[in-house]
């Protein structure tokens, strides 16, 4: 027995059955004799556990804890570093010999459940498959039990900082995943293996986020388990959504309040609240009411507010197009001329990742205001509505559709949807990307060489969220040609993608000269479909009666700000991209003069209460 101030666990060599042994320790609350425990099966260090205390809310109160744990170190990793591992036996099959050894010690009472996030959600799955008799539910967090093509190549791009950071935990998938960029017969062959939902015959209680990166692995998912897991146990799947991040870096994790630059105190907690009921229905028997929650339960950002369904998506009333303006303005009405928007892309100076469903630790997680470093920058593109005079419900994916031109061979079209505040902030809800050689389908023989001028209409699925924009909000796609280090920077070449199976570098890049056309045509247009639920303001005039208008832009002297519309009095904010507040004004008349000659030379955002915010700059 080891003892510490905080924490009594004991240490033990967990048989398996090919004769090798995998280290654990286990943790019994005070004066416990017997009773259910909590598995948990990690390749990150079991000891960690010492450190940072006991999951569930148990923390360091370890004497009053419901729940006895095992902590488990995978097969080939710290403390089971000595258990040779070559492929067999499968973690999921150490699971099942962990599972009834467990169940064979005189503190368990034979009733067993799993927990864990990512890599130890993703090994519950595997032990379920294994079907050991005394596990009877598990709850996997922010984990899918699927591997596919489209996890680590989205529409085409690789997932570079995921793929790092996998290969920096550990896991060493990056030679394998670049050795098949596209989606070839190795990739059906995994993704054959690893659907089994039909196998599981156990109750699983999901835990997903909507900044995680997994989400739109998990939402399939648990469709499937709803569907063809054993019909004993198909109604009592659950599905909990909340507005999270992955975890693992930084203060954002699932059931923290604090996810990137936003706060969700409605959803703290909710994760474990949700997990302790869900077990002490299955492992004591507590009659909780569990069968009567919601089957699926998700967190409406913006309201912030839960809601619940019985399954993902709801039901949407409508599906809203908002076409993209040569002025900048994002709209029901379809474009009354054809226009084109110039866009450039270097990948030498690509378009930064800020904040989103990212993994790598010297990286954001969660959202975060695009205002600042994306925005500011001459390689986008970006369509905003006027400012809502009613809330819009979004829920499930939208989807982007851009017809566009190149002068090279190759290039990438990113695409970001934003929650622009009224002080200005433009909060990231969601990206995506689409890579243009795959235009016809995403196996080597589909891919083309794109022609100079040519147009091509690319549509990208962004992934599955719920916010309602609320009223005085505006909603904002933006386009680039990159969003990197999340996805990879496109060479522009048509040649290897990852020369040398390198995921990350450059061979003599092209700088690609993109034309976005916005047309009249509301098929081959440029722009967002959003899946709506309730009704949406038909026309401009009907969401904002009063439009802001910034000039000079740039200004040397002073700017006018001019309102037009039903207007009355205004309150008017400007800032630097940074968010210092340069200037509070109450403004009484249509048309007012602000004098700029002691700013410095730059971009400024103004912002109102009512009528939006506008960027400007001042040389």
């Amino acid at each position: 027995m080891r003892a510490s101030a905080v924490l009594d666990w004991t240490e033990v060599q967990i048989p398996m059955s090919d004769g090798q042994s995998l280290a654990a320790d286990y943790y019994l609350p005070e004066d416990w004799t017997s009773g259910p425990v909590i598995l948990i099966q990690t390749p990150y260090n079991k000891n960690l556990v010492h450190l940072v205390g006991l999951p569930l809310g148990v923390g360091y109160a370890q004497e009053t804890s419901p729940y006895a744990f095992v902590i488990l170190d995978w097969r080939g990793r710290f403390g089971s570093i000595d258990a040779a591992y070559v492929g067999s036996p499968t973690t999921g099959e150490d699971g099942f010999d962990a599972v009834e050894w467990v169940a064979s010690q005189t503190w368990c009472d034979g009733n067993i459940g799993t927990w864990g996030p990512s890599a130890l959600g993703r090994v519950q799955y595997e032990t379920a498959r294994q079907h050991p008799p005394h596990l009877k539910c598990i709850a996997p967090l922010v984990a899918a039990p699927t591997y596919s093509y489209e996890e680590y190549y989205f529409g085409g791009s690789s997932r570079t900082e995921y793929i790092e950071q996998l290969d920096n935990l550990g896991f060493g998938m990056s030679t394998g995943i670049y050795a098949h960029p596209y989606d070839d017969f190795s990739w059906m062959t995994v993704e054959q293996y690893y659907d089994y939902m039909d196998e599981i015959d156990i109750p699983v209680l999901m835990i997903a986020g909507w900044y995680d990166h997994n989400i739109d692995l998990m939402l399939p998912s648990f469709t499937q388990l709803q569907m063809e897991s054993a019909a004993s146990v198909q109604e009592e799947h659950r599905l909990l959504v909340g507005p999270w991040a992955h975890g693992g870096n930084g203060t954002a994790s699932v059931g923290s309040a604090t996810q990137g630059q936003l706060s969700y105190p409605e959803a703290e907690n909710m994760n474990t609240e949700s997990v302790l009921q869900f077990f002490d229905y299955y492992l004591k028997g507590i009659q909780n009411g569990w069968l009567d929650s919601p089957v699926v339960k998700y967190f409406q950002m913006g309201e912030n507010e839960w809601l619940s369904d019985d399954a993902w998506p709801p039901f949407s009333d409508d599906n809203v197009s908002l076409y993209f303006k040569i002025n900048g303005e994002l709209s029901a009405e379809i474009p009354a001329t054809t226009d084109v928007l110039d866009l450039i892309y270097d990948p030498e100076d690509p378009s930064p990742t800020v904040g989103g469903p990212t993994l790598r630790n010297d990286l954001e997680q969660g959202p975060y205001d695009q205002a600042p470093s994306v925005e500011s920058r001459n390689d986008i593109l970006s369509f905003t509505t006027a400012p809502l005079s009613a809330p819009v419900q979004l829920k499930g994916q939208a989807h982007v559709q851009v017809t566009m031109r190149t002068d090279v061979a190759d290039t990438d079209l990113a695409v970001r949807l934003c929650d622009v505040y009224p002080d200005g902030r433009s909060m990231l809800v969601c990206d995506g990307i689409f890579r243009l050689r795959f235009m016809n389908g995403f196996q080597e023989t589909d891919e083309i060489a794109l022609v100079p001028g040519q147009d091509y209409v690319v549509g990208i699925d962004l992934p599955n969220t719920a916010i309602t924009f609320l009223a005085g909000h505006q909603i904002r796609v933006d386009i680039t040609g990159s969003n990197y280090p999340r996805f990879n920077r496109n060479m522009n070449t048509g040649g290897d993608m990852y020369p040398d199976g390198n995921g990350d570098t450059l061979v003599s890049p092209l700088v690609a000269h993109d034309e976005i056309v916005l047309s009249t045509s509301s098929t081959n247009g440029s722009f967002i479909t959003l899946p709506i639920t309730g009704s949406f303001p038909e026309s401009i005039s009907e969401m904002a009666s009063v439009q802001l208008e910034v000039f000079p832009n740039p200004a040397k002297d002073q700017i006018r700000v001019q309102f037009t519309g039903d207007f009355s009095n205004e309150m008017i904010r400007i800032s630097d991209l940074q968010g210092k507040i340069i200037c509070d004004k109450t403004v009484n008349a249509k048309m007012t003069a602000i004098d700029v000659r002691q700013w410095p030379a730059g971009q400024y955002l103004l912002s109102t209460r009512k009528s939006g915010s506008i960027r400007f700059t001042v040389e």
